[in-house]
This record gives structure tokens, sequence and C-alpha cells, in this order.
């Protein structure tokens, strides 16, 4: 019984599948993947980039090479050596790698005019810079040390015993420490020193030099009122910075800049 109650249910569908051919059977039967067509595009591919890069490696390969444009100076003359003698010294024997920065500092400090009264003039120890310069010289020092002072060289001269100037040329192991010490006057501005956030130094970028003038004279009981002015530029790793007093209160900017140019263009 079990037989013929199945060979009627396979029987009906049997009949209810659709006809080989027919649109039926076309929507009924399964799709095939695309996936080894996208293979063998990928294939294609990548050989084709390999095939290209090796033909492009090989064409270089091949040629001759791009010669490089000719110098603007075909010779750099270079002096010839010498045997040292007994006058050779540490720059002669670097004498192209020499700057004029490396030679004695006290060479570049601006001359005191011929109608002055000099004052002092050579090398200056950071130490001795410090006691003089700074109300906390052991702090000073502290700071001039951290950026890397090597050399301090100073000339001072009076002018008609009312004009005082004192040029000082600062010199560090890198810019950086040069930069400290340039950008370290924010101070200036205070009321006991000039008062004012000063101006630009004329024919030196805003961010490598600048000037103040005392916004006000000091006076003290006996004395003649004093003003003061202050200029400093930085060059490379060299910092000049120029102290201006005047013992009747007057302070001569034209003579300021005057003297603070000429000290620029020997640095």
């Amino acid at each position: 019984m079990e037989h013929e109650q199945t060979i009627p249910e396979q029987r009906k569908e049997a009949e209810s599948a659709p006809e080989p051919g027919t649109p039926d059977a076309a929507a009924a039967a399964p799709r095939r993947r695309g996936t080894r067509t996208v293979l063998l595009i990928a294939g294609a591919v990548v050989l084709g980039v390999l095939a290209g890069t090796i033909t492009g490696y090989a064409i270089q390969y091949d040629r001759e090479p791009t010669p490089l444009a000719p110098l603007a100076q075909q010779v750099i003359e270079i002096p010839d050596p010498l045997a040292p003698i007994d006058s050779t010294t540490l720059r002669s024997i670097n004498a192209n790698r020499w700057v004029k920065t490396d030679d004695d500092l006290t060479k570049l400090l601006l001359d005191a005019p011929g109608n002055a009264k000099a004052g002092m003039s050579g090398t200056e120890s950071p130490d001795a810079f410090a006691a003089d310069w700074y109300k906390a010289p052991g702090q000073g020092l502290t700071f001039q040390t951290r950026h890397g002072v090597r050399r301090i060289a100073a000339r001072s001269w009076s002018e008609n015993d009312r004009d005082f100037f004192t040029v000082r040329l600062f010199q560090y192991r890198d810019r950086s420490g040069a930069s400290g010490y340039q950008s370290d006057h924010s101070y200036m501005s205070g009321k006991e020193y000039a008062g004012n956030e000063g101006k630009d130094f004329p024919g030196v970028p805003a961010q490598f030099g600048h000037m103040w003038i005392d916004s006000k004279s000091t006076q003290e009981p006996g004395y003649h009122p004093v003003r003061s002015a202050r200029v400093i530029a930085r060059r490379g790793d060299m910092v000049m910075e120029i102290k201006y007093e005047n013992n009747r209160g007057d302070v001569d900017e034209d003579r300021l800049v005057d003297v603070a140019k000429r000290q620029w263009e020997r640095l």
C-alpha cells in the first residue's frame, strides 16, 4: 500500500515540473556564478602591470644616462695648500672654512668716534657681565650659560660728557641661544625700565631687531636727569646690544639709530 501511495505523489511532481527549453524551465534553472571570470580578469590585470613595469625598466636600462645641466661656475678657485712655516696659525690652515665671527670678536665692535672719550674696550667674561648687568648676577649667569654663550665683547665711550654709549656683542653656540637672549627683553615695557613696548629698529626685520626709548627720565637728588634708550638685534648666532644714556634727559633718537646701524653693518 505504501508503494502504491508513493508513486502517485512522485508522478505529480514530475507532471508539475516545466518542460525543458520552455521559459519556465529557464527561470527555474539556478544561476551560474562568475567567480572564474573575475579571477581570469584579475590575473590578466596583474600580468599586464607586471609586464609593463619590466618593459619600462628594460627600456630605461638600455638608455644612456641623461647629463645634468652645466654649473654656472665651472671651476671653483681654491688656494693651493702651503707648507706650514713659523707664522702658520690655525686661521691660515683653515682659511677656506673661516668666517669673520670666528676671529677676535672685538674687531667687529664699532670704533668710538674721534672726538669721543673712550671707556672700556675688550672681551668680557660671562660672570663679569652678569655681575655688572643683572640684579641677580647668579641667575643672570645661569641664564647665559643655559643659552650657550661663547664670547662677549664690549666697548664704551662718551660724547660731550652728556651722551654715553655701551656696545656689546654676544656670540652663542647656535642661533637658538642668540634668539633666546634677544627674546628675553619683554621686561623692557615695565615702568622701571623703558615703560613702553618700543618700536621696530629701522632696516632690520621685526623679529630680529627692536629699540626702546624711556618714556620719561629719572633723577636723583644732586644729579642731572638721566634718560636711556636701547637697541638689540640678532644676526645668526650673534646679538648686538647698544645702551645709550643722556644725562640731560634728552635722547637723540637719530644718533642712536645711526650708531646701531653702523654696528649692524659690521656683523
